[in-house]
């Protein structure tokens, strides 16, 4: 009986072992230029801001060339709203969760895609107004993208997450109801380290 435990012990020891190789856990910065797609506000267009996200990683193997790669990130997202010559930038900030599937098609480089929930935790105007009553403090999107890992743990990333939910509330201002239909689009240029 004590070496059918010491045999059961020893394997699944061995077992955590040998999946912790390839258990990583890692942290990324880069790059977003980010727009809001749909419904402009009245006269003028919506262009894209740019701005940065950082946090960190944790990527899972499942099987095969298959993991999955939950993150959790501080993401700088919003427009550039522009009226007759008049420049307005929209800051939002969220903390993002993708959960992402990825493929690994060679050695170091994989595709992948899934959902990327955010929590809305800033909104304000140029003018440095908090304006977070006209946005919905949840959001949802899909992101699809690539990543290429380096065998000493450096890697790159290139992503773009199309907005699945309206960002905006629906709001009064000055006696006037407003309805806006938007969607935060983001493109991201990562690099990141994970060991």
């Amino acid at each position: 009986m004590k070496k059918l435990l010491l045999f059961i012990a020893v394997t699944v020891l061995s077992f955590t072992a040998a999946q912790s190789q390839e258990f990583r856990l890692g942290a990324k910065a880069g790059l977003n230029v980010a727009s809001l797609g749909g419904d402009s506000y009245g006269v003028g267009s919506l262009g894209s801001r740019t701005s940065f996200h950082i946090g960190g990683l944790v990527e899972i193997p499942l099987m095969g060339k298959f993991s999955v790669q939950p993150e959790l990130l501080f993401s700088s997202e919003g427009s550039n709203w522009t009226f007759t010559g008049l420049d307005d930038n929209l800051k939002l900030d969220y903390v993002r969760v993708p959960v992402l599937a990825k493929f690994y098609i060679i050695e170091g480089l994989s595709a992948e895609a899934g959902p990327v929930f955010g929590v809305l935790v800033n909104a304000k105007n140029d003018d440095g107004d908090d304006i977070k009553e006209n946005f919905k403090t949840f959001d949802a999107a899909f992101g699809i993208g690539a990543s290429y890992r380096l065998d000493m743990g450096v890697f790159f990333s290139l992503r773009y997450n199309k907005g699945l939910l309206n960002v905006n509330e629906d709001y009064e201002e000055e006696g006037i109801s407003y309805s806006y239909k938007n969607q935060s689009n983001v493109f991201q240029v990562s690099a990141g380290f994970s060991f």
